[in-house]
C-alpha cells in the first residue's frame, strides 16, 4: 500500500467536462513499482451514497478515455459513467477504478512480456494489485475478494487484462478484452494461454470486422474449457473499427455478461 497521503476529490463537472454520477479522482497517484505518477479515478454506483452496501470492483486501463470527452483521445470516451448509470436501473452496479495511461510509457506498461520491447506489464500489474487495490479497498466499500474483482481494457489494455486474469487467478475472476492486441510480441499471448492453468471465471472477448480478429483466441479459450455464453462471450461487431466509440457501444453488453451473478 502507498505510504503517501491519498486525497480523493470530486471530479470536476464544469468547463465542458462530460462526467455524470459520482466520480472521485486522485491526482498524481504514485507507483513505487514504476516510479511514476498518474491520475486514478473511482466511479461509485448511484446507490453508494444512500446505502451501506459493498460492491464488486472493475479495474480499467486508459483512464482518461473512460468518463470524460475533455480528457479522452480525439474527443471520444467510453461513456462508462453514462452506461453504468443506466445499468443501475437493471440492478447492475459496480465500482470502477480507472487508471490513466502515461503516454510514452503505455506500450511498455501494458506489455506483459518483459523480453519484448522492455515490457513492464508485470510491474504495472504489481502496482494495481499491491498499491492501488489496497487503497481502494481501504477507502471505499468494496467486496475485495477474487469473486468480485475484475479487469477490462481495449487493445493493449485488453492484452494486459487477459494476461492478468490468467496470471493472477487469486485476484481476478472476470475479465473483458475488447479488440485485444493479440498480435503483439509476435503473438506471445497465445503460447501463454495454451500453457496457463485453467482459471475459473468469466471472459468477455470481442473485435470489429474492420480490425484484427480475436477468433483464434476465442477458439483457444474454448479448447481450454470456457463455455460460450456461460463462462465465455465472444462478440464480432459488424463494420466496427479499432476506436473508443466502438468500445463504448459494446460496453453495455460486456458489463451485463461480466457483472451478472
Amino acid at each position: 500500500m502507498s505510504s503517501e497521503t491519498i486525497i480523493w476529490q470530486d471530479y470536476p463537472k464544469q468547463d465542458g467536462h462530460t462526467v455524470v454520477g459520482n466520480l472521485k479522482i486522485c491526482k498524481g497517484f504514485y507507483s513505487p513499482q514504476l516510479d511514476n505518477r498518474r491520475d486514478v479515478s473511482v466511479y461509485l454506483p448511484p446507490s453508494y451514497a444512500d446505502s451501506h452496501r459493498r460492491y464488486q470492483v472493475l479495474y480499467m486501463h486508459d483512464g482518461q478515455n473512460l468518463f470524460d470527452r475533455v480528457t479522452s483521445y480525439v474527443g471520444q470516451d467510453w461513456q462508462v459513467d453514462e452506461t453504468l448509470e443506466k445499468l443501475s436501473r437493471e440492478g447492475l452496479e459496480t465500482i470502477v477504478v480507472g487508471l490513466n495511461n502515461i503516454g510514452d510509457q503505455r506500450l511498455k506498461e501494458y506489455n506483459p512480456f518483459a523480453g519484448f520491447h522492455d515490457g513492464r506489464g508485470e510491474r504495472y500489474l504489481d502496482f494495481i494489485i499491491n498499491t492501488v487495490k489496497p487503497v481502494v479497498d481501504r477507502d471505499f466499500r468494496t467486496l475485495p475478494g477474487r469473486a468480485n474483482t475484475g479487469m477490462l481494457g481495449s487493445s493493449m489494455g485488453g492484452l494486459i487484462s487477459l494476461y492478468a486474469f490468467l496470471h493472477y487467478p487469486q485476484v481476478f475472476s472476470f475479465v473483458g478484452a475488447m479488440s485485444p492486441a493479440l498480435w503483439f510480441a509476435q503473438g506471445a499471448i497465445y503460447d501463454y494461454v495454451t500453457q496457463a492453468e485453467f482459471t475459473p471465471g468469466k471472459i468477455y472477448l470481442d473485435n470489429g470486422t474492420r480490425e484484427n480478429s480475436a477468433e483464434r483466441m476465442y477458439k483457444l479459450l474454448s479448447q481450454k474449457g470456457y463455455r460460450l455464453d456461460q463462462s465465455l462471450l465472444y462478440i464480432v461487431d459488424e463494420g466496427a473499427r479499432h476506436e473508443e466509440s466502438a468500445w463504448a457501444s459494446r460496453l453495455p453488453g460486456a458489463l451485463r455478461f461480466l457483472l451478472h451473478p
